[in-house]
């Protein structure tokens, strides 16, 4: 936006909003001030995936307990805002209590999340704290209307919860959760971390370092969690000032109790130091991880993906051609692509699966259980397939998919948004590019290879430089790279010399045992 703005009322707030145009994305990052390098990580976040920028300042009554900490929670307006200016943050909402709710606490209509959720953990000591959480911040996600919101993990169960909240009531924001921030000395970053003594400070490491310890003993093979927890139990007993409120092995979206960790599973502590309750956790994650390659077309994702899912031994995730199974079925059907409603309706038909074994051939591509391999190729669904992936309620559904495939773990997906948008959490993300020149002689190669000789270099080129415009103007999911992505020009380069640099990274970040 260009224009820092600090806002008290709603109508401020949405009056300031009102000035971003489409196709601009808007991160939101909810925070309750005093803020620390953990809330300075969500918002860096937040500024390299968006063009707009909000974060609320809000003490929320409605989460704490009278005998909780209201009054003497951390205040620092002054310090906040210039942090967030500092930042680029564009907008700052620091309503009032009275703003939020207007009429008072009593009788006020509430979000009561599903107990399984709320019960457990934290729950238990704090009962009504995340009904309170969750209605804040539902409030504030149906004022701003974000594209996404995003949350540190070392609040997982309010992630949890949340994530659980917006799916359930259909609200249209991705929840992004961000890596916990830690002190040097492994002390994970909170607001509450101020009311700790020097002493105490030095004690709360005991959270840190029995996760770490528990850590290791998963990868050292480990998996039960009775285990798991009694190495956490065991280092902390040796803290006389610390007292244990739980340790907890469970799954990380459903919160249910693990017996041991089959897939993925979190780790979770809480524990009073002095007169502070402190929360840690670590995942413990068993999954193959995920490989992000994107970039424009014709930069040579599809064969460098599926060579290097085959060396890595990942299934490869040919998104491509899911986009292409969606546009020959609108074709078959003879849906109008100008509809978009009725493309949206017709593909929310397709239950596409991929089968891609062999690195040396394209994938398989089932469409409701029919072989539609070879017809996704055709010139016809080449030159619509943009224009039907670039409809948003499209890209919503095959992106459903795409996350259903890799649930998982273990998968190599390409295509333009799998980094930043379908698996953002991916531990390694590439983005493949190459000149525009040689992106299209590439493919016009391989049209004339096909048979294919009605498209001259000169239209395909000016396709696909219309493409790559597209792609990055898009309202939903729009093409970019990945700020932690690591970019790979593919000009001058053999296929064998892009896989083995792929496959070196990869196996970098995930050594084979």
């Amino acid at each position: 936006m260009g224009t820092f703005h600090h806002v008290n009322t709603i109508v401020g707030l949405q009056t300031a909003l009102s000035h971003v145009t489409p196709p601009r994305t808007i991160g939101f990052v909810p925070t309750m001030g005093a803020l620390h390098r953990g809330h300075q990580s969500l918002i860096e976040r937040a500024r390299q995936d968006c063009d707009v920028v909000v974060v609320s300042i809000f003490v929320n009554p409605l989460q704490f307990a009278p005998h909780e900490d209201l009054e003497r929670y951390p205040r620092s307006l002054t310090a906040d805002l210039q942090l967030c200016r500092d930042l680029g943050v564009d907008i700052v909402f620091t309503p009032s209590g009275h703003e939020l709710y207007p009429h008072g606490l009593d009788g006020l209509t509430t979000v009561d999340p599903p107990r399984e959720l709320t019960t457990g953990l934290c729950g238990r000591s704090r009962p009504g704290h995340f009904r309170g959480v969750a209605t804040v911040v539902l409030k504030l996600l149906h004022i701003i209307q974000p594209d996404r919101a995003y949350f540190g993990q070392k609040d997982a169960q309010q992630l949890a919860i949340i994530r659980r909240c917006v799916a359930d009531l259909n609200l249209d924001v991705e929840i992004i959760a961000c890596p916990i921030v830690r002190d040097s000395d492994g002390l994970a970053l909170s607001s509450r971390n101020q009311y700790l003594s020097e002493r105490e400070r030095a004690t709360a490491l005991a959270l840190s370092q029995a996760l770490q310890l528990a850590t290791q003993a998963f990868r050292n093979g480990c998996v039960t969690a009775a285990i798991l927890r009694q190495q956490v139990t065991s280092h902390l007993q040796q803290f006389p000032d610390l007292r244990l409120d739980y340790a907890e092995l469970v799954h990380p979206d459903t919160l249910v109790p693990l017996e041991q960790v089959d897939t993925v599973g979190l780790l979770a502590i809480a524990a009073w130091v002095g007169n502070t309750r402190l929360i840690d956790n670590c995942l413990l994650d068993r999954r193959l991880g995920i490989l992000a390659i994107d970039g424009p077309a014709g930069a040579g994702k599809s064969t460098v993906t599926r060579q290097a899912a085959h060396a890595l031994g990942l299934q490869y995730l040919d998104t491509g051609a899911m986009y292409r199974a969606a546009t020959w079925w609108c074709l078959q059907h003879h849906i109008d692509l100008t509809d978009e409603v009725a493309v949206v309706e017709a593909v929310a038909q397709c239950r596409i699966r991929l089968d891609s074994r062999d690195p040396n051939q394209p994938s398989q591509v089932w469409l409701n259980d029919q072989d539609i391999t070879a017809a996704i190729r055709s010139l016809e669904v080449t030159q619509r397939v943009s224009q039907v992936a670039a409809l948003p309620g499209v890209r919503r559904l095959m992106v459903q998919q795409q996350r259903q495939m890799g649930a998982q773990g273990g998968v190599a997906a390409e295509g333009r948004d799998i980094g930043t948008h379908v698996f953002p959490e991916a531990g390694v993300k590439i983005f493949l590019t190459a000149s525009s020149q040689e992106r299209a002689k590439r493919r016009w190669q391989e049209l004339q290879e096909q048979g294919q000789r009605e498209i001259t270099y000169e239209d395909l080129l000016q396709q696909m430089i219309e493409r790559d415009t597209a792609d990055q103007q898009r309202a939903y999911a729009p093409f970019r790279k990945a700020a932690d992505a690591i970019e790979v020009c593919t000009d001058n380069l053999s296929i064998a010399d892009v896989t083995s640099k792929i496959v070196h990274l990869y196996r970098r970040r995930y050594p084979q045992p």
